[in-house]
């Protein structure tokens, strides 16, 4: 019984790290990476939809993404999209493409960067602690209905904090890792 709910609490914590790991994802670090368009949505047909599912997104190099949508039509609500987002790139259009080249970060820049991550990494970890905080009044009110012993509360409470723990350390490591990706020229 217990087992189950704490699977779902450890589910939830699973999907906070695995959100701020999207958030990293979108954050560029100076290569061209196709994730940075995730959030982005078009205008299509009247219904917004993410780049991906309107175009191809391609790197022919290590600075540049090719973004070829497959209806010709799309292409300037694409580069409206990209314009209007906060990528801060301006799409170079073709005609029939759109390319993005990513400028070599300046420190300032770089600066910036590690402190929009951080706060995506403190978002993360406060989402952790309240889903600690949700599951311990939740197996309070159980153990008050008798429904578990206090001996059971207190061995809750303690893989709860180190469920939390490793939660928060992934988070720390993520976010370590992200800094040296972003700090390196």
């Amino acid at each position: 019984m217990l087992k189950d709910e704490y699977k779902v609490y450890e589910d939830k914590m699973k999907k906070s790290i695995d959100s701020v790991a999207a958030d990293f994802a979108a954050v560029r670090a100076g290569r061209a990476n196709a994730s940075v368009l995730d959030r982005i949505t078009v205008d299509y047909y009247g219904s917004p939809t993410p780049i991906q599912q309107i175009a191809a997104i391609s790197s022919p190099d290590p600075r540049t993404l090719l973004i070829a949508p497959w209806d010709s039509k799309a292409l300037k609500n694409i580069e409206k999209a990209i314009q209007n987002s906060d990528l801060g790139i301006n799409p170079q259009n073709d005609g029939r493409n759109l390319r993005l080249a990513f400028p070599q970060l300046t420190e300032e820049r770089r600066k910036e960067l590690v402190k929009q991550i951080r706060k995506y990494a403190e978002a993360g970890k406060v989402a952790v602690r309240n889903i600690r905080r949700d599951a311990m009044e939740n197996f309070k009110k159980q153990e008050k209905k008798s429904e578990i012993t206090e001996d059971e509360l207190k061995l809750v409470e303690k893989d709860m904090q180190k469920l939390t723990d490793d939660s928060c350390k992934t988070l720390d490591e993520m976010l370590a890792k992200k800094e040296k990706e972003l700090m390196a020229v």
